[in-house]
């Protein structure tokens, strides 16, 4: 089985410390002095190469949230600050807009950066890159000082596991309409990905998209890379520059004189597909290198004479989306005078294209489905060897395929690749699958790890070796059928052959014996313990080469003796591990290795189907020792199949609230960490004969694990008045103290709670809020009588849009009013709950800091009140709860994450603009940077605009402004209160009267502009900021609203409206 190993190159004299190494090797040490430092080593991936060029390459990087979900950003961002040379990082949310703050940094005159020889980057996938199409066409034409360069990863979650795909479908309708003032470059193996990701910085005039295959290729280690640093004096032309670098627009591949040619887009099926053109006759491969511009007469100079059927494969997010490729390619070809080659289109939906790379083997049936010259082949090259390793992420010997890959990477005449592969949802924990192929020199054409080695449900059986180093993958997982017929099974576990035998699920036991398996175990914890004791991290490095040890045994096959396996191993560990000679070391794993002889076959039983490997998360190791999983910063796997679900609305645990536990009876129904906070004050701030009830409420958090960060929000769960519940109840004709079991939110109708009639509707029930027009219809159903059966019909009906709206807008009815009015619809209790739905949390501002005032929390509200046509009074929901509190009382309350933050540096100035109970989250802004002075810590100038009707009745928190005011917190402070003077004041005529410092601190100073308070402002206020940066920087208008734009991206202009 073995490929030919020598073993006479020379050995290290000791590299225990190599054993140290993560997984996944930390590069935020590699040096910023040259490239150079990295090029040819083997143990750097190519995207790890490509973010390297990129930071030394740009003058700012913009690292966008579904590229680090990707992987892609985690070691820009690592680097940013620790280096001299690394380019400064922008972080970024895609969003509507997505780009326009890229467009605000090149524009001319709206930007610092376009004075200056800047280039910037942005990473994003082709999901991010079609949101962002649309802005990017008001980018300023590229120039010899500015430009940008955009590098994609390419990898989409599709499906419902949210498996991983190289699928450009997302980006393609796209294309259509991407500005034409961008070349768009594509590859595919990893020295083609680092050449055309050095070349991006090197073309002259273009703005550049490169798109790379980081599903596989860019990700894998052991390839030695030739890297060179981009050179900012060196500029070329896109022909030129891709014919030095050894590349063209177009490359063909397989026979000259082909009558079948498929043309396709550079990525990992084009691999394949290259590898299958070079074997066989009369077929041709077309792999498109640069999409944009496009090359007609290139495309007809590489299409053969001799091609009859032509067939294009186009990405496509459906069946029903007609592609670009084939649009550009039949018009290309196309000839009215002349009968040319048939050009067919195949559209490659997401599910399809996933589906061919999962099972490479159903890739080439359609090949041949195409050209039947097309041989059922292997991709894998003659003397090709595959090695298969499952782990469990974080565990001793997720290293040992790490560890493997070096030892054969020391030897100097083996071809030795490794692609690392993580499924976070089959397992808590997560799993991971490692694929190493051997050879004896690099291929002549590339094909990627993950089509050589396929891992799919489907497998027939590929790895001519399999390790799996947690037994208890063996019961929960289809791991078996990945092995080869007669391949070894490397097993370590603490069971004993006989508890082993006994453990594996009779569908494993009967896979094993059908294709003659050598099962073998080791107990390699037990091996490392007896020499050398105690936990930690010298023993399991020697647990981990012990493993290697028992791995390379059976690698070796009949041909492996103590003596080969020892010479072999120390070309990596030397002649000793941690004071250990390696041959004492061996002789245990050589006595530990047992061969089991697993029972005879057993028919199958009934029992739970074993689940399979899916690949779904990337995780990029820290240099300080983090796990980054799909862009999320995790404190185990268990968060990684949380944040693949909600990718937009995760945000992993710090453990605040570690030492607190959820209270299982404190609102179970709803999903969020709810805490009982007792309120301690509860205070009017506006006179008692005044319109308007602005109260202030301080509650205590202590016991509670309540953390909060400045900025956030306090989300309130309140409950109905006790009052109206009970009118509701006797009116209804229904026990308040009778019990009802009701479905508990978001399970599906799966899990159900039992609570009295009482405390549903008083405490979960919106029986007052505002009902949707299914609940129209919905109770219609129960209504006994014609007339109201048909009123509630058409109130539901699309038809009856204008009396649901005067009803919801207008008389602004509730629920029960709703019942009320239509008295002989009375569906159930349990059945009304469940057309009413939930009480949902109301969010307010927290207005303190929480390093100032400790165990409490603060909130600034405002009473909601209003009387409708019919002069019935009405009031808001949770005001009402919360202004009748008193002191003592409890409350449930979670925490919402807010765009309301303070800068990351101290010394950036703010401008805060508050209108009424807008000022909430200013007032923990004030406090925070009030405590920074008093510990003599320097902070930048803090600019607060309020805004009310009357100075005497609404200055809210007016003592604290004018103390903050006097002791310099507040550099500069306008108040408007629009009633106290003849002519309406608001807080944009004071903004106008500082436009110059205003427009000075957004433009030169790094400011940030917040507003908080209704949305009737937003617009005056939006335009003062425009005209002060017009007139003091000497802005076109257009170009002052575009900066003013990119600064929401970069979180500088922070809106919250209510």
């Amino acid at each position: 089985m073995a490929i030919e190993i020598p073993l006479d190159a020379s050995t290290p004299s000791t590299v225990s410390a190599t054993l140290s190494v993560p997984p996944s090797p930390g590069l935020n040490s590699i040096s910023f002095d040259g490239i150079k430092n990295i090029s040819n080593s083997p143990l750097i991936s190519a995207s790890t190469t490509i973010e390297l060029i990129a930071s030394r390459s740009s003058s700012s990087v913009f690292v966008y949230d579904l590229a680090e979900q990707a992987g892609f950003g985690t070691y820009t961002k690592g680097w940013t600050g620790g280096d001299s040379g690394a380019a400064s990082v922008v972080s970024l949310q895609t969003r509507a807009g997505a780009g326009l703050s890229l467009v605000g940094r090149l524009s001319q005159g709206s930007s610092k950066d376009a004075s200056k020889p800047a280039v910037l980057t942005a990473y994003t996938t082709p999901t991010g890159l079609a949101a962002m199409t649309q802005s990017l066409a008001h980018l300023p034409a590229p120039t010899a000082n500015s430009k940008l360069v955009v590098q994609v990863p390419n990898v989409t979650p599709v499906g419902e596991s949210f498996a991983l795909s190289p699928t450009l479908a997302p980006f393609m309708p796209a294309l259509a309409v991407f500005p034409e003032q961008f070349t768009i470059l594509l590859s595919s193996t990893p020295q083609e990905a680092v050449d055309l990701a050095t070349l991006a910085y090197e073309l002259a005039d273009t703005h550049v998209v490169h798109i790379f295959d980081h599903h596989s290729s860019t990700r894998e280690i052991g390839h030695a890379l030739n890297t060179v640093v981009p050179s900012q004096a060196r500029k070329s032309s896109l022909k030129g520059g891709l014919s030095l670098a050894g590349y063209n627009f177009f490359d063909y591949a397989g026979d000259e004189d082909a009558e079948v040619v498929i043309v396709l887009l550079n990525g990992p099926l084009a691999n394949a597909a290259k590898a299958i053109a070079s074997r066989v006759s009369g077929f041709g491969v077309v792999i498109v290198r640069v999409l944009r511009p496009w090359d007609e007469e290139g495309l007809r100079g590489v299409i053969p004479a001799s091609a009859k059927r032509i067939h294009v494969l186009d990405d496509v997010p459906t069946d029903l989306t007609q592609g670009t490729l084939y649009s550009d390619v039949f018009s290309a070809l196309f000839d009215p005078v002349n009968r040319g080659p048939r050009i067919k289109s195949h559209r490659f939906t997401p599910t399809l294209a996933q589906s061919y790379v999962a099972i490479p083997a159903t890739f080439v049936a359609f090949l041949r489905s195409l050209a039947p010259s097309v041989p059922l082949v292997s991709l894998a090259s003659a003397g090709q060897k595959k090695l298969l390793f499952f782990t469990s992420p974080g565990s001793t010997l997720a290293s040992l395929p790490f560890t493997v890959e070096q030892t054969f990477l020391a030897l100097p005449s083996v071809s030795a690749c490794q692609s690392t592969d993580h499924d976070a949802f089959s397992k808590p924990g997560g799993v991971t699958a490692d694929r190493i192929v051997l050879g004896q020199k690099k291929p002549e054409q590339f094909v990627p790890v993950s089509l050589l080695l396929p891992v799919s449900p489907q497998s027939q059986g590929e790895a001519d070796f399999l390790a799996v180093t947690d037994h208890a993958l063996l019961k929960s997982h289809h791991i078996a059928a990945h092995a080869k017929p007669g391949a070894p099974l490397l097993i370590t576990t603490s069971w004993t052959p006989a508890e082993l035998g006994a453990n594996l699920p009779a569908d494993v036991a009967s896979l094993i014996h059908e294709r003659g398996l050598r099962v073998y175990a080791i107990d390699a914890q037990q091996l490392a313990e007896r020499l050398i004791g105690a936990a930690g991290p010298e023993r399991n490095a020697i647990e981990n080469v012990i493993a290697l040890l028992a791995f390379l045994r059976l690698y070796l096959g009949k041909a492996a003796t103590e003596e080969i396996v020892v010479k072999l191993a120390r070309h990596f560990i030397g002649e000793s591990i941690y004071g250990f000679d390696l041959l004492k070391v061996n002789a245990h794993a050589w006595a530990g290795l047992i061969e089991i002889e697993l029972p005879g076959a057993v028919e199958p039983a009934q029992a739970s189907p074993l689940k399979t490997f899916e690949f779904n998360a990337i995780s990029v190791e820290t240099d300080d020792g983090e796990t980054v999983v799909n862009g999320a910063r995790l404190g185990s796997w268990h968060d990684a199949a949380k944040h693949l679900l909600f990718r937009s609305a995760f945000k992993a645990v710090d453990g605040t609230f570690s030492d607190f536990e959820q209270n299982p009876e404190l609102r179970p129904e709803i999903p969020e960490r709810t805490f009982l906070i007792t309120c301690t004050v509860n205070r009017r701030l506006t006179p008692p004969d005044y319109d308007r009830n602005v109260f202030h409420l301080e509650f205590d958090t202590r016991g509670t694990g309540l953390k909060y960060a400045i900025g956030e929000a306090l989300g309130v769960h309140g409950w109905n008045d006790e009052q109206e519940v009970l009118d509701f109840c006797r009116w209804y004709d229904v026990d308040p103290n009778r019990l009802i079991t009701i479905p508990v939110p978001g399970a599906d109708g799966s899990r159900m709670h039992t609570r009295t009639v009482f405390q549903a509707l008083q405490q979960q029930v919106d029986l007052f809020g505002k009902p949707g027009k299914t609940f129209y219809s919905d109770l219609a159903e129960h209504a006994t009588s014609q007339a109201d059966k048909y009123a509630l019909q058409f109130i539901g009906s699309p038809e009856g849009s204008a009396t649901f709206k005067k009803l919801s807008e207008k008389d602004t009815v509730s629920f029960a009013d709703i019942l009320r009015r239509f008295e002989t619809a009375r569906p159930g209790i349990e059945t009304l709950c469940e057309f009413v739905g939930d009480i949902k949390p109301r969010h307010y501002s927290i207005a303190s800091a929480q390093a100032v005032v400790g165990d409490r929390v603060d909130l600034l509200v405002v009473a909601v009140d209003w009387v409708t046509p019919s002069g019935s009074p009405r009031y808001g929901q949770c005001t009402r709860y919360l202004a009748g509190l008193k002191v003592g009382q409890k409350v449930t309350v979670s925490i919402k994450p807010s765009v309301m933050k303070l800068p990351p540096d101290n010394m950036q100035p703010i401008i805060m603009a508050g209108l009424g109970t807008g000022a909430a989250p200013f007032r923990a802004f004030l406090q925070y940077r009030a405590l920074l002075q008093s510990q003599n810590i320097p902070v930048g100038p803090t600019y607060y605009y309020f805004g009310s009707r009357h100075r005497s009745e609404e200055y809210l928190y007016g003592e604290e402004i004018e103390a903050f005011i006097l002791g310099g917190t507040i550099t500069k402070a306008g108040l408007a209160f629009s009633r106290d003077g003849r002519k309406k004041v608001y807080i944009q005529h004071k903004m106008r009267k500082d436009s110059t410092v205003l427009a000075e601190m957004l433009y030169n100073k790094e400011g940030v502009f917040y507003l908080c308070g209704p949305t009737w402002p937003v617009p005056d206020v939006y335009e003062a900021l425009v005209e002060a940066l017009v007139e003091n920087e000497g802005m076109a208008t257009e170009s002052a609203g575009a900066y003013l734009e990119g600064l929401k991206e970069e979180e500088r202009y922070v809106l919250e409206v209510y």
